[in-house]
């Protein structure tokens, strides 16, 4: 098996779970007990960055208020991950690969409340996760394409077109894009 990890999910336009409909999803881990990675290019409406870090108390006096939250998947939606890159790490940081990180503690939030943390970082509440051979299964029936992650696409604040710049890293074309999947 070839780990995923470090990799950008592109959801084929025939995705027909509404979860992940134009997903674009960063693998955090791929490996043979199954995936875990964050959805980057959906916003959560209902969620605020100053409201959330007021509901856990955490100060924020170096952040700007704009910050947003993203739904990083289905999967204990109530749960915060903080993608950022790898120049920020602490106790329970995952380093991903080249230069992007996952941590899960307040301290990050704390940090990034401050001013400090990461130069770049992406709060999500939830993950999106795949159980052993799950994503395998899914990737050979034509549900997602797999592409090498760049920073610039995983942080960039621009959500609207994300997906196509995801396919556009593969040079596809939408148009040419089948639902079929079969033998050669």
């Amino acid at each position: 098996m070839t780990s995923l990890s470090g990799h950008l999910l592109v959801a084929m336009p025939q995705m027909q779970d509404p979860r992940f409909a134009r997903a674009v999803v960063y693998l955090c881990a791929h490996n043979e007990d199954g995936a875990m990675g964050l959805v980057v290019n959906r916003l959560l409406d209902d969620v605020t960055w100053p409201a959330l870090m007021k509901q856990l108390g955490i100060e924020t006096t170096g952040t700007k208020s704009e910050k947003r939250i993203h739904f990083g998947g289905p999967v204990e939606a109530g749960r915060g991950f903080v993608l950022h890159s790898a120049d920020y790490v602490e106790d329970g940081t995952l380093v991903v690969g080249g230069n992007v990180a996952l941590t899960a503690t307040l301290e990050i939030l704390r940090a990034i409340g401050r001013g400090g943390g990461p130069k770049r970082s992406l709060l999500a509440l939830g993950y999106a996760g795949w159980g052993p051979g799950q994503l395998d299964s899914e990737i050979q029936a034509n549900g997602w394409l797999s592409v090498a992650a760049d920073e610039e696409l995983v942080f960039d604040a621009q959500q609207d077109d994300k997906w196509r710049r995801a396919l556009a890293k593969l040079g596809v074309d939408l148009l040419s894009l089948s639902g079929e999947s079969g033998r050669a």
